[in-house]
C-alpha cells in the first residue's frame, strides 16, 4: 500500500510538471470561478426566503412585518418589496428578529418554517411551535435607529378671498419602537384667521412611554397638552398613569382597552380661577389597517373626577387614512373634546375636522 501512494504521488508530481504555462493559466481560472460559486452559494443561502401561496419565492432580507405587510429587501430590486403577510406560506430565515405573536408574546430570536409549522427558537434556547398567522409583529434586532421610527405628517390650508379667511392645520407624530417599549409624540394645530373676527387656535400635543408586559398587558404613562378658544382654555395639562390590555391583536387589528388615575391643570383666557384635580380615566383604542388601501384608527377617552364630584371630560379622536404612491396618503379626521361643566357655560364641546394630505415614514 505504501508503494503504490509513493508511486502515484510521484505520478503527480511528474505530470504537474509537465504543465505547460498555459494549462496553468487554465486551472488557475477555473480554481477562481469555483471559489466564486462557492461563495456566491454560501451567500445566498444567508439570505431570507419567502413562498408565497401562489408557489413563488422571495429571497432577501426580511426587514419587518407591521400591520399585516412585511417588507424585504433584495439583491435584484432597488426598491423594497411589500408583501401581504397573508399571503405567505413559509417562510426561511436566520436573522435574529424581536418577534411578537398574536397571544402578546415578545420573543427575540430566529425562526423558520417546517411545513406549515412555524419553529421559533429564542436566545435562551426555547422553542416555539406556530403557524404563520400567529405571527404579527418582526423587526430585525440589527434594525439601526432609523429603523425603528415611525413619523407622519399631513397639512391642510384653505384661502378664500370673503372675508380675507385663512386657515391651516397640521397633524404630526413620531415614535420609537425598542424591544419592550414604544415611545410616541404627536403634535396637532389648527388655526383660523378672518376680518373682523377674532383668531380661533386649537394646539394640541403629547407624548407617551408604553412597557409591554406578557400577553398583550402593558404600561403606560402619558402626559397631553390642550389649548383651544373655543372652551377658553389657555392651556390643560393632563398626566396619566394605567394599565391596558390588547384584546384583539392580529395582521388585521388590534383593540386595546385601558384604565388609570389623572392629574389634571387648567389655567383659562377669561380670567377664571385655574382648577387642579384628580380624575380617574378608561379608553379603548381600535386599529384597522386591512381594509385595502383604506386604514382607520379612533380612541375614546373617559375622565370622571375624583376632587370635583359630578364632573367628567370625554375625548374621543378619529382618523381615517387612504394611501397613495410613495408613502403619501390623503387623511380625514375628527377631534372632539366634552366637558360637562367648562370655564364659560354653553362650551361644553369643541370639535375639528380635518381633510388633508400627508406623507409617513
Amino acid at each position: 500500500m505504501q508503494s503504490e501512494f509513493i508511486f502515484l504521488f510521484s505520478y503527480t508530481f511528474k505530470t504537474s510538471a509537465m504543465l505547460t504555462s498555459k494549462t496553468l493559466i487554465i486551472f488557475l481560472r477555473m480554481s477562481l470561478i469555483a471559489f466564486l460559486i462557492f461563495f456566491s452559494l454560501v451567500s445566498y443561502a444567508q439570505h431570507d426566503s419567502l413562498i408565497l401561496k401562489t408557489g413563488d419565492v422571495i429571497v432577501g432580507e426580511i426587514k419587518s412585518l407591521d400591520k399585516g405587510v412585511v417588507t424585504i429587501e433584495t439583491d435584484y430590486s432597488k426598491s423594497d418589496f411589500t408583501i401581504e403577510w397573508s399571503g405567505i406560506k413559509e417562510i426561511y430565515s436566520i436573522t435574529p428578529f424581536l418577534i411578537t405573536l398574536k397571544n402578546g408574546e415578545r420573543i427575540n430570536g430566529t425562526f423558520h418554517s417546517v411545513d406549515t409549522t412555524v419553529i421559533i427558537k429564542s436566545e435562551d434556547g426555547k422553542q416555539i411551535n406556530t403557524v404563520v398567522d400567529d405571527i404579527v409583529y418582526l423587526k430585525g434586532l440589527k434594525s439601526n435607529f432609523w429603523g425603528r421610527v415611525h413619523a407622519s405628517v399631513d397639512a391642510g390650508l384653505s384661502i378664500t378671498k370673503a372675508n380675507n379667511l385663512k386657515q391651516y392645520n397640521v397633524r404630526s407624530a413620531v415614535g420609537y419602537l425598542a424591544d419592550r417599549w414604544l415611545v410616541e409624540l404627536y403634535y396637532d394645530d389648527l388655526r383660523t384667521n378672518q376680518d373682523s373676527v377674532a383668531e380661533t387656535k386649537r394646539t394640541e400635543a403629547g407624548g407617551s412611554f408604553t412597557y409591554f408586559l406578557p400577553r398583550d398587558w402593558y404600561l403606560i404613562g402619558a402626559v397631553t397638552t390642550l389649548a383651544n378658544t373655543e372652551q377658553d382654555l389657555k392651556q390643560r395639562l393632563t398626566a396619566k398613569a394605567g394599565i391596558g390590555k390588547y384584546f384583539i391583536h392580529t395582521n388585521k387589528s388590534y383593540w386595546g382597552v385601558s384604565a388609570g388615575i389623572a392629574s389634571n391643570n387648567e389655567t383659562f383666557t377669561n380670567g377664571k380661577e385655574k382648577r387642579n384635580s384628580a380624575e380617574g380615566y378608561f379608553g379603548s383604542e381600535l386599529n384597522l389597517f386591512d381594509i385595502g388601501d383604506f386604514s382607520l384608527l379612533t380612541n375614546a377617552y373617559a375622565y370622571p373626577n375624583l376632587t370635583e364630584s359630578g364632573r367628567w371630560r370625554v375625548d374621543f379622536k378619529l382618523d381615517s387614512k387612504y394611501d397613495l404612491p410613495k408613502d403619501f396618503y390623503i387623511k380625514f379626521g375628527i377631534t372632539v373634546n366634552y366637558d360637562n361643566r367648562p370655564a364659560e357655560a354653553g362650551k361644553e364641546t369643541d370639535y375639528v375636522y380635518v381633510f388633508a394630505v400627508g406623507w409617513e415614514l
